[in-house]
């Protein structure tokens, strides 16, 4: 067993941890390539350098916790165990998708896997999050709802309403604001009086924590034990993440309000692969010739999703009636 910060995983639970991590990122690499091509359309979202969020928070849940998130969902819904076939499919618009094709980047869904998309409108997924929430503590049950939101959504005021009915109703609804520090485009000082978000609910009632959100272990650490506590008493919480994207807002943002320096920075010092891949080495976890394979692996996982995804049919124009009333 492996030990650190009062975690215990297997090596290979360590060696899946970083093969999830890393198909994030080539999947999410693909999908921007293929929307320069043209294959992908509308609007596209990435989650790159953020996957340490979405892998260390999905670790630390039960199969029956639900994951809701924004238009930046790929990663999340890939952290969730989905199948990047259906995926990949989604983003190009087919039949095989896990929306029909009717969804694409923005809106994706998995109720086998409890992750409820996947949705456009900024915070609108925080009150709909905060309703499953509410579902889960009147049906009994001890499950946890789960809520991505960003710096930029942090000041919506559907926010500020579930805030107050999650403490009102004491809902077991877990808050993860993922500060990648831009929003759309406007950095997190100019945009907000208070910056540290996780303080965002103290006047509600709710605790908050903030979390390197660059470090799957610290991730981990911080959502297995907020978790916990939730389940033995109900009530919500707020974990901040402090994160980084690499790309642009979407795939239409050129990024030049950030530095090159600073993206640099980032990827050179603070990378969650290169820090999982360093701390795997160092561990006598997996040596080069593993992590090579484990690359090979990964990379044609994705291959054989484009592949599916390119050969898979157009929706039928029978699907535009379908799936719109319950």
């Amino acid at each position: 067993m492996i030990h650190l910060k009062h975690q215990h995983f297997t090596k290979d639970n360590l060696i899946e941890i970083y093969k999830k991590m890393l198909l994030l990122r080539r999947f999410e690499e693909k999908a921007g390539q293929l929307y320069g091509m043209g294959q992908i359309s509308g609007f596209c979202h990435l989650y790159i350098g953020q996957e340490a969020v979405a892998i260390g928070v999905q670790y630390a849940l039960s199969k029956d916790d639900s994951i809701i998130t924004s238009y930046r969902d790929h990663g999340i819904m890939l952290a969730t165990g989905s199948d990047p076939k259906a995926i990949m499919a989604e983003l190009l618009g087919k039949e095989t998708g896990c929306s029909k094709g009717k969804g694409g980047s923005m809106h994706m869904f998995d109720l086998e896997k409890k992750f409820y998309g996947g949705h456009g409108i900024v915070a609108a997924q925080v009150p709909i999050g905060t309703g499953i929430a509410f579902a889960e503590k009147y049906n009994g049950t001890k499950n946890v709802s789960v809520v991505y939101f960003g710096d930029g959504a942090a000041n919506q005021g559907q926010v500020y309403e579930s805030f107050n009915m999650a403490k009102l109703w004491n809902l077991p609804v877990l808050y993860i604001i993922e500060n990648n520090e831009y929003a759309m485009g406007t950095s997190v000082k100019r945009a907000s009086g208070m910056t540290e978000l996780y303080k965002r609910g103290y006047s509600f009632g709710i605790p908050g924590v903030q979390v390197n959100g660059m470090d799957f272990f610290d991730v981990h650490t911080a959502v297995e034990e907020i978790v916990q506590e939730m389940r033995a008493e109900s009530g919500p919480r707020i974990i901040e993440m402090k994160t980084y994207r690499y790309r642009g807002h979407s795939m239409s943002d050129p990024a030049k309000y950030r530095t090159k320096e600073e993206v640099a920075l980032y990827k050179e010092k603070k990378d969650p692969l290169d820090h999982m891949a360093h701390y795997l080495k160092t561990h006598k976890v997996a040596d080069d010739k593993l992590l090579e394979k484990i690359e090979e692996e990964v990379i044609e996982l994705v291959r054989e999703s484009v592949e599916f995804a390119q050969n898979s049919a157009e929706p039928s124009e029978r699907e535009l009636y379908r799936d719109i009333y319950v």
